[in-house]
């Protein structure tokens, strides 16, 4: 074999991601909320972008305007402003139907007054906040953490310096729930003290509010409480004792335990059931953040399905073309950056205005493979995949899945995630989907007799009459993941509320 240096021409194809493609693609994929973001930036960096007050889908460039193309092939599902199907159907003009738009939907609200309550107020909307332009969030009282909370009881607290000092590194450490895991000779072997030393500055953190914080165990916080409340008798104290009796659902050895009754251990369990076991709930002040749909899903006139994507949430891009005129009269240099801005801002334009007309795709699609789930529930839940959505609307199934992803759409049922929709099929025929099997699993479960408890056995042989042809394990895999207990568990959890 000779080595050498040779010049030689191939003709080859690959596919070359340029910048404004893979910003296309990153559109697709992002939610409403960092689409907002994502466009405010660019509205920075470019000077010929504005964005528009009005509330709508962004603008399309006046010299690359594609048409409006109508993504609605089922008699029953239209797309956005798509009256040529109802037409069709009404062998009518669409100039004589009605298109119903977010504003004839509903009729306007009144804001609550002084007397009236929240339930006056549509779940979702924005009536009340939106004429006065004021942040909900800027109501919200600042309350303080259970750290500060402690904190400030401990600095007012009468002690000495070095058992404050302590109380304070005490109050730093609590979990979560407000309980002390930390070992006293560990805390005391790092401060180099005594355990005498350490011991006072944890009974000052549980002497502070709420009652129960600091406690080393469940036992230990219920104990605090119940003191508080002089309800710490013998016999609660044993009961305390023997807190994995209960939690086995043990009622006779746990009434041998305290010397009561089964009548006594029923006041006594009611007594415990009114206490908190988790002290520091009470501080966490995680605001529910509002789940803003992308997609609304509504009955159309026609007895169909109207499909039509959250304007108010999109952001609405013009460019400046007065601003770019009196750029360019500034010389070579500024035309080829007023070219170089006008390009980006048009191809923007064109990836927002592509990015609606793929979701609506996609989500018509959806919509017309799960109609059995809007007219019945979950129960009319049929299999789907992402590859059977690429396949109709001629996508490919990447494409696909960065649509549905970080989107909702908002139906006469409730919010969903457009994933929700994308499930796997059980049964030979491959017409059950495994969320509605989930589904019957969960109703079996929550309808099922307190004296005969459904075995995961039990389940399956039920399914199995109806025609669903499961194996234990899935019954199994699907209970936990609905966080149902097994029938051990949930025989004790019955033993114990019937106490």
């Amino acid at each position: 074999m000779v080595l050498g240096i040779r010049l030689e021409v191939r003709q080859s194809q690959q596919l070359v991601m340029t910048p404004q493609l893979q910003q296309a693609i990153k559109l697709l994929q992002m939610s409403n909320v960092e689409l907002c973001d994502f466009v405010a930036n660019e509205v920075e960096t470019n000077p010929l972008l504005t964005l528009d007050d009005a509330p709508g889908l962004a603008a399309a460039p006046e010299e690359t305007a594609p048409p409006a193309d109508s993504t609605a092939t089922d008699d029953r599902v239209t797309a956005e402003g798509d009256l040529t199907l109802a037409a069709d159907t009404f062998d009518t003009g669409g100039e004589n139907l009605h298109d119903d738009s977010a504003s004839d939907a509903a009729p306007d609200l009144a804001q609550p007054g002084p007397g009236d309550g929240w339930s006056t107020v549509a779940a979702g909307g924005n009536h009340g906040f939106a004429e006065d332009g004021a942040d909900f969030n800027a109501t919200l009282a600042d309350r303080p953490s259970l750290r500060q909370h402690l904190l400030d009881q401990i600095g007012q607290a009468r002690a000495d310096n070095v058992t404050r000092q302590i109380a304070a590194l005490i109050a730093e450490d609590l979990d979560e729930h407000g309980f002390y895991r930390v070992e006293l000779e560990l805390l005391a072997a790092r401060l180099s003290v005594s355990e005498a030393a350490v011991r006072p500055a944890l009974e000052l953190v549980q002497a502070c509010d709420p009652t129960g914080v600091g406690a080393r165990n469940l036992a230990e916080c219920l104990s605090l409480q119940l003191a508080e409340q002089q309800l710490l008798t013998q016999p609660m104290q044993a009961l305390l004792d023997h807190l994995d009796l209960l939690a086995k659902g043990q009622i006779p050895a746990l009434c041998r335990a305290c010397c009561v009754d089964r009548a006594a251990l029923s006041a006594m369990l009611a007594e415990l059931r009114a206490l908190n076991p988790r002290p520091a709930s009470a501080f966490h002040h995680e605001t529910a953040e509002t789940l803003i749909p992308d997609v609304f899903l509504r009955r159309a006139p026609w007895g169909g399905w109207q499909i039509e994507l959250n304007s108010e949430t999109l952001p609405r891009v013009l460019i400046d073309n007065h601003y770019a005129a009196e750029l360019e009269s500034g010389g070579e240099d500024a035309r080829e950056f007023v070219s170089n801005c006008r390009n980006n801002a048009n191809w923007l334009i064109k990836s927002l205005d592509q990015r609606a007309r793929t979701i609506l795709k996609v989500t018509t699609a959806i919509v017309r493979h799960q109609e059995a789930f809007f007219q019945e529930g979950i129960t009319g839940l049929r299999p789907l995949t992402l590859k059977m959505v690429a396949d109709e609307i001629e996508m490919h199934e990447s494409t696909a899945s960065r649509v549905t992803a970080n989107k909702y759409i908002s139906t006469e049922r409730g919010i969903f995630e457009l994933k929700f929709f994308f499930t796997n099929s059980i049964g030979p025929d491959d017409s059950l989907s495994a969320e509605a099997v989930r589904h019957r699993v969960k109703a079996l479960i929550d309808a099922e007799d307190p004296a005969k408890i459904l075995s995961d056995d039990a389940i399956v042989d039920i399914l199995q009459r109806d025609g669903i042809d499961i194996a234990r394990r899935t019954v199994a895999k699907y209970r936990k993941s609905l966080q149902i207990p097994s029938s051990v568990d949930r025989r004790r959890q019955k033993a114990l509320s019937t106490v």
